[in-house]
């Protein structure tokens, strides 16, 4: 099987013992571990009209494959028009085997279809090994219908891992066939 037949927990399981040598670590349990996905919408416009709150959550839904939660404003901003308790976005957390799947799909097909796509950026790592990154729409995705899409959303993705820096997380996400930016 080649490599591009593999899937990411595959690749993760044969790639794992060779990263934990480049980087001195000599217990594989001490090694880094993708521990969760989170996905997450705001969506700023379902204070004025919360219609569109249900669309989006419902695209979300598509895309994890599991229902998502609703979230609440904590603080009331004037600026924005909140008020404390107003549905003001919506998120998921995806783990275990749907981790892995939207892992391949968001890698091998939406990613891809991204338009004028020069590689991820680099710069998304928090300090803690954690990568975050941003999609202008939630259209890449096959499972949305482009002909009942009436806006499009951004959405925001964060791969969590344990027990890694940003150095071993970039080597992790490189050989899982991640397509960063040469900087």
């Amino acid at each position: 099987m080649s490599n591009l037949q593999k899937t990411s927990k595959q690749l993760y399981q044969e790639q794992l013992p060779a990263i934990l040598v480049t980087h001195g670590v000599k217990n594989r349990l001490a090694g880094p571990k993708i521990d969760k996905i989170c996905l997450s919408m705001g969506v700023g416009r379902a204070v004025a009209d919360g219609q569109i709150l249900n669309v989006v959550s419902e695209h979300l839904t598509q895309i994890a494959g599991q229902k998502v939660a609703i979230t609440k404003a904590k603080k009331a901003v004037a600026n924005f028009k909140t008020r404390i308790g107003v549905k003001i976005g919506c998120h998921v957390t995806l783990r275990g085997e749907r981790m892995w799947a939207f892992l391949d799909k968001l890698i091998n097909l939406a990613v891809p279809r991204i338009k004028d796509f020069r590689g991820l950026s680099p710069k998304g790592f928090d300090g803690r090994g954690n990568y975050n990154m941003g999609l202008r729409e939630q259209a890449l995705f096959q499972e949305i219908v482009l002909e009942k899409l009436e806006h499009n959303q951004g959405l925001n993705i964060t791969i969590c891992f344990r027990n890694s820096t940003d150095a071993v997380s970039r080597d992790v996400l490189k050989a899982l066939r991640m397509p960063f930016r040469e900087k």
